[in-house]
């Protein structure tokens, strides 16, 4: 059957990392026969199984988990390679993939992206908002952006931005004739809006004040995942909502919105780039990271 080619690599890795062969053919542009074609002579290539295939999901086998550990790093440095040969008179192309939560890739795309293609428009960018924490390498990133505290510690870690917040919130309208609370223990009075974590656990909302840590497992209704929705049920007056200070900060301006708790919400540290310490950082994320720091 010969050895496998890059294309029957490529095809797998697409596949396996979306879980969905109908999803990796509209990303590489090719119909789903042919992807599943591809796939399949991988597989009689290395005489083994890879995917376990049912009508409604894909799933990856012990051997198509181990070829896809090892895959992309593999992958993603033949990719700096490729960048670096095809780079000329000081030129940055190739493609940057960059994972990150829907606030950070927000952020990135309002303060830095629009800069970043105009300097270098010979690079793809690639960025995945998603919830869930991922492991950047093991899905061939090349960057990620969250939380400092979600920051894998074997991670080169750089600050995008400065500190921020989270707040609790709530509409006039909601607070109107309610005990307004001044402490944590008195949101037990109100109805809370939930979030319920990618993980699938519910968040414990964190206050600090003189030093003093509380966590509180607050009362409601309703939950949601989604921070900018939570803003939009506390617009609506159904309780009281703790999200990152950028996504209230429109609506507390114009007044649909009030703070409380506001002395127990502590400044923590914000949103940082990172990535791999033990590997080489293409040129692409250089210039992005130069970027950054400007």
């Amino acid at each position: 059957m010969g050895k496998p080619t890059l294309t029957d690599l490529n095809a797998f890795k697409a596949v396996a990392e979306h879980r969905s062969f109908r999803r990796a053919a509209d990303l590489m542009g090719v119909s789903r026969s042919s992807l599943s074609h591809t796939v399949r002579t991988l597989e009689r290539r290395l005489g083994t199984r890879l995917l376990h295939r049912t009508t409604r999901s894909v799933s990856l086998t012990e051997s198509g988990e181990r070829l896809l550990l090892r895959l992309n790093p593999l992958l993603g440095e033949l990719d700096t390679l490729l960048e670096e040969a095809s780079s000329h008179e000081g030129k940055v192309t190739g493609r940057l993939r960059i994972n990150g939560s829907e606030a950070a890739i927000r952020l990135l795309l309002q303060h830095i992206v629009p800069r970043f293609l105009t300097l270098y428009d010979s690079v793809e960018l690639d960025l995945v908002a998603e919830g869930r924490l991922v492991d950047i390498v093991k899905q061939g990133f090349d960057a990620g952006v969250r939380l400092r505290e979600a920051v894998p510690k074997d991670m080169i870690a750089i600050p995008v931005g400065g500190e921020i917040r989270f707040l609790a919130v709530a509409s006039p309208g909601y607070l109107n004739g309610k005990p307004i609370p001044e402490t944590p223990d008195q949101l037990a009075m109100h109805q809370c809006i939930r979030q319920r974590l990618p993980s699938g656990k519910l968040y414990r909302w964190e206050f600090q004040q003189y030093g003093q840590d509380v966590l509180v497992d607050v009362p409601g209704v309703m939950t949601l995942d989604s921070s900018q929705l939570m803003v939009e049920a506390a617009v609506a007056g159904l309780g009281i909502a703790y999200v990152p200070e950028p996504y209230a900060h429109a609506y507390l301006r114009d007044e649909k919105l009030v703070t409380v708790l506001e002395d127990w919400c502590p400044h923590i540290p914000g949103l940082y780039l990172y990535y791999p310490n033990n590997r080489h950082v293409p040129p692409s994320l250089r210039a992005f990271i130069d970027l950054l720091r400007e």
